[in-house]
């Protein structure tokens, strides 16, 4: 598993308008597999999200922590444990504070991000194992974010919004860059999810990009299924890989805002 497929599933959305999807009390558990031509469907790692509230220097905000852990039977090979918290204001719906945290192996990470929205700018600290801390200032935007808050930010879409093969793009902050992210709606679909049933979605066909231009060449490609009910959860996520594919799918669910009508009884 790899620390890619966790941002994917962190960013896993399809629009950049606000809308109040942060409910506080809100649970979603993942499943990530591997699978390959000669090597069965496995879990090996596990992803959960959760949002609660936070009061800080008089004021509210919105605290979504995302934990993406390897299960413990391979741990000996692979030990993996990244935690991502972001605060968000509960007023502007805008964040103020992302940290992370990787450890992967030998390998650690810790990035820090602070949004200045007055002056459309935001500060990034981040540095590898104990080297010393690099940092950059780099421009805002509206639709620049990072992974988790382009997650809940992308919940918000309604789905007669949307128009096969419509595209469209996002921004993605990364320590010293902005990615952009591609997606292309491809339309209804019901999709089975292991050992949840069956659920209407919405499917889009997704590009990590190393370019402004929409190509789908020069980057990752990847495919989500998000339910298609107000709560636009993502159910299912597959990734290529060199060998093989990645899969991450919902496991189970808490505390959400809405019914999750999306399942098929």
């Amino acid at each position: 598993m790899k620390r890619f497929l966790f941002s994917i599933l962190l960013a896993a959305a399809v629009s950049p308008l606000f809308a109040q999807f942060y409910h506080p009390g809100e649970e979603l558990f993942y499943r990530v597999s591997y699978k390959a031509k000669m090597f069965p469907n496995t879990e090996v790692g596990a992803v959960e999200i959760r949002t609660s509230e936070e009061r800080s220097d008089g004021r509210n905000f919105y605290k979504v922590e995302g934990i993406g852990r390897t299960l413990p039977t391979y741990r000996w090979f692979y030990n993996l444990e990244d935690i991502y918290t972001v605060w968000i204001d509960n007023q502007t719906l805008r964040p103020i504070r992302f940290v992370s945290d990787l450890r992967e192996g030998d390998y650690t990470f810790q990035s820090y991000y602070t949004y200045l929205w007055p002056d459309s700018t935001v500060h990034t600290r981040w540095r590898s194992r104990q080297r010393p801390f690099q940092e950059k200032n780099m421009a805002l935007t509206n639709e620049s974010m990072d992974a988790i808050s382009l997650f809940f930010n992308l919940r918000s879409a309604e789905a007669e919004d949307f128009r096969v093969n419509e595209v469209g793009t996002l921004q993605m902050i990364l320590q010293d860059t902005i990615k952009h992210i591609h997606y292309r709606y491809l339309g209804r679909e019901n999709k089975k999810i292991r050992n949840m049933g069956r659920f209407r979605t919405l499917k889009f066909e997704c590009q990590l990009g190393t370019t402004e231009g929409y190509s789908f060449t020069d980057g990752t490609i990847f495919t989500i299924w998000i339910s298609d009910d107000r709560n636009k959860i993502p159910l299912y996520i597959e990734s290529p890989v060199k060998i093989g594919s990645i899969q991450a799918y919902i496991s189970g669910f808490k505390g959400l805002k809405y019914p999750l009508e999306s399942r098929i009884r």
